[in-house]
Order: C-alpha cells, then structure tokens, then sequence
C-alpha cells in the first residue's frame, strides 16, 4: 500500500515540535543561570508569541476573530497556561530538564482523571487504571525527601496542574469558537499579567547574546505550537499524540550537553511508567473512536 505524503508529513513536523519545546526549555534555564529574572522570561515567551500571532491574525485579517462566544473562558485559559509557563520557569532554575518535563507529562493523566466530573467524558476501568500508575510514576519522580532537597518541584507540579486545566478548558471551548480565536487569545493572558509586572522584574540585558536568547524563547514556544497545529491537518491526533514524548529523550540529551545533566535512576524510571501510562490511555482512546464507527 502506498504512503500518504500528508501522513508522513504530520509525522515530520509532530516530530520536530517537540525539539522546539525542549530548546524553549533548555534556553529558559540558560536564562535564569544568567540571572536573568523567570518571570521576565516569562514576559518576554508571550510578548514575541502575540506579536508574531497578531502579525498574521488580527480583527483586520480575519474580521470578527476577536468575538469569544465564551470570553470568561478564553481568559481563563491564557491565564492557565501563563501559570504553567511561569512555573515551569521557576521550576527549571534548580530543576533538569528531564525532572521537570517528566512531571509535566503527567498532566494527560490527569485530564484523563478530571475529564469525567467536568466534561462528562468518563474513563473505563483500564483507563483509571493507567491514571493510577501514571501517578505513581509522578510519585516516583517527586518522592519526599526530593521534595525537601528540590522544594522548586513543587512548582513543576503547580505546571503540571495548570497545563492539565488548561487543555479542559480548551476542550470546552472547542463547541463554542473557532480556532482562530482561541488561538488569537492564547498569550494575551500572560502578556496582560505580565506588563503591570515588568517594571520589578525588569532587569536590562548585559549583552547581546542575553537578548537573543530571550527572543529565542518566544520563538521556540511559538514555532513549536505551529508544528503542532500544522502536524494535526496532517495526520490523525492518535498516530501523532504518542510522539511528543520524545520531548523527553532531547530534554535529557539537552539537560547533558549543555548543564551536564545525568538523570537519576528515580527520574528515568518514574518517566518510563508516566509514558507507558499515556500510550495506554492513547491506545484506549483509538479502541474506543473504532468502537464507534462500527456501530
């Protein structure tokens, strides 16, 4: 049988996003080893995305993509992910990359676990049963005296929480607005937050290279959510979902090369379960979409 050109290529670019994801990563903990302020990373990650969004999607271009059938939760939802951004930087300050990228992904699991008292989407018994596991991968990660030795894993936690709200929300808006205008409002929250801020965290760059590592943030972010938009018109969100756990193979490879970062055992083996966990809910979900369409 002949491959499908457009399959292959969602493949591609699926597999590209999560290199951008783990660069925006690798180059906010950069940042804050040069002192520079995470929530100044912070503001800079979504002032680049809303002016490159705004460049090419504006109330001019694309007249009404500014109406919000639902507003309170577009704001909700910018505001949710500006939370896991902020944590996810302040985490990466003393956390590898590969700690804090693991405790991320498990914010699937715990879509999985809210999905059904909040969007009525419930979960079978297999299903709950690689939530629970996957936690356990979390707990794995995030032991007690990790904690007490990286109290910042709380913050990737707090990431973890805000990302998994952040895609419910997201679910919930998909029956209301368009694509387009969530995606316009995507970093506005932040960048609202943000601005009032600036002037206490502000602190100007002493060098060249500090500047463009601060617009490489926003442009790592910002490229990395286009793959995934162009990916997913590409091929089926069941063949690429599983891939953006790659992310966790250039986190660790990244986390090496550059701070010379060696995982702990606990940290490669609680990501393994976290992963297994998710292929198993993704496995799930594609029996499921077959069930339906043959009945």
């Amino acid at each position: 049988m002949a491959r499908d050109p457009r399959r292959l290529a969602g493949i591609a670019l699926m597999c590209a996003a999560p290199v951008f994801f783990a660069g925006l990563d690798t180059t906010g903990k950069v940042l804050a080893g040069a002192g520079v302020d995470p929530l100044l990373t912070t503001f800079m990650r979504y002032a680049v995305n809303v002016a490159l969004v705004t460049a090419f999607l504006n109330p001019v271009t694309r007249p009404g993509v500014a109406h919000s059938r639902r507003l309170p939760l577009q704001i909700l939802r910018s505001l949710l992910l500006f939370g896991s951004t902020a944590c996810n930087f302040l985490a990466l300050r003393s956390l590898q990359l590969a700690e804090t990228v693991s405790i991320q992904f498990a914010a699937p699991l715990t879509v999985a676990l809210l999905a059904g008292p909040l969007l009525g989407e419930w979960s079978s018994r297999t299903r709950l049963a690689a939530v629970a596991a996957g936690f356990l991968g979390v707990l794995i990660i995030v032991r007690p005296d990790a904690v007490v030795a990286k109290p910042a894993m709380l913050f990737s936690l707090g990431n973890m929480l805000c990302y998994a709200f952040y895609v419910l929300v997201t679910r919930k808006l998909a029956a209301y607005d368009s694509t387009a205008t969530t995606v316009f409002y995507t970093g506005l929250g932040g960048l609202v937050v943000m601005s009032p801020l600036l002037p206490w965290v502000w602190t100007t760059p002493g060098s060249g290279t500090v500047w463009a590592l601060l617009l490489a943030v926003g442009l790592f972010g910002t490229v990395g959510h286009w793959l995934l938009v162009l990916a997913h018109a590409r091929a089926p969100a069941n063949l690429l979902a599983p891939l953006i756990y790659t992310q966790i193979l250039w986190s660790v490879l990244l986390g090496y090369l550059v701070f010379g970062d060696v995982p702990s055992v606990w940290t490669l083996f609680g990501a393994g379960v976290i992963v297994a966990s998710g292929l198993v809910l993704l496995s799930e979900d594609a029996l499921a979409r077959r069930r339906t369409r043959r009945d």
